[in-house]
């Protein structure tokens, strides 16, 4: 994602190092095999070894573009926010995620929210019921401050995308896990006004909404992408009222079930999908 060049007096993204328009991350496998992997396939259709596990994962085509979506449910999964070994510093990629954490409990990791150059949120970020950083409310230059941005948030098996604004004025105890980003693509049901249909700006691009039934919905493009496009559909396809966009150019998935290990620039915070252990009585 170009990203424009923010103000002397705030944190510098790390995201805006000049890349060139719709390049991909590198898409590589867990196995260490070169070359692409696989499309992801259909819940049902994958395996890891001689245990089916089954992917929270699906390809789509939107309007012509390939997308990955998954997909958390409250009664299925956990979510959390990582950011690195607790008191060092961030991990910085999945692929250093993925070293230091089993694949047998996680449905599927993310790049979850923008940062600064040494991979530390810019905005509100919770871990584990811990602030590491608070709300950010300043005005600014950039995807971040193209108002409304918003919150990802939730505890136990609530999980929520509020605008910022309404984070601020509504949301009294710290939840488990929160990260802000920006801007938001879906707003009460409505597309952000400041996105065109199909913009010029096109990335490689991934993002989180929240349905009305507690599921939380995340996508990440497999080609360049617009805003637009995107929003749409969340709107239209997920029929998510509200959706927040998380980063582009260094959207990055790790999907153990389908061996899927994305690469590339340096990403901040992660978000954590982990499967519940499931009652088989």
């Amino acid at each position: 994602m170009k990203y424009a060049i923010l103000t002397l007096c705030l944190l510098t993204l790390s995201a805006c190092d000049p890349a060139p328009e719709g390049e991909p991350v590198t898409r590589t496998r867990i196995d260490g095999q070169t070359g692409s992997p696989s499309p992801t396939p259909s819940p049902s259709e994958t395996a890891t070894g001689t245990t089916q596990v089954e992917s929270a994962c699906r390809s789509i085509i939107f309007e012509d573009t390939p997308l990955t979506h998954c997909l958390a449910t409250p009664a299925r999964h956990r979510i959390a926010m990582d950011l690195g070994p607790s008191g060092e510093s961030p991990y910085r990629s999945l692929t250093a995620y993925s070293k230091d954490h089993s694949a047998d409990a996680i449905a599927f990791a993310m790049n979850a929210g923008m940062f600064d150059e040494d991979g530390k949120p810019v905005g509100y970020f919770v871990e584990d019921g811990e602030r590491l950083q608070t709300l950010n409310t300043a005005d600014g230059e950039g995807n971040f401050h193209m108002k409304p941005n918003g919150v990802f948030f939730g505890s136990g098996d609530t999980w929520e995308v509020r605008s910022t604004e309404d984070f601020l004025a509504n949301v009294r105890e710290r939840p488990q896990f929160g990260t802000q980003s920006g801007p938001m693509l879906v707003i009460d049901g409505k597309l952000h006004p400041e996105l065109s249909r199909d913009g010029e700006s096109r990335l490689v691009r991934n993002a989180v909404g929240v349905d009305d039934k507690g599921r939380a919905h995340f996508v990440i493009s497999n080609a360049a992408i617009s805003f637009g496009k995107i929003a749409r559909f969340y709107r239209d396809e997920l029929s998510v009222k509200n959706a927040l966009y998380l980063d582009g150019n260094v959207s990055a998935l790790w999907n153990p079930a389908t061996g899927r290990l994305d690469t590339g620039a340096p990403i901040g915070p992660i978000v954590v999908v982990e499967r519940k252990e499931q009652n088989n009585d």
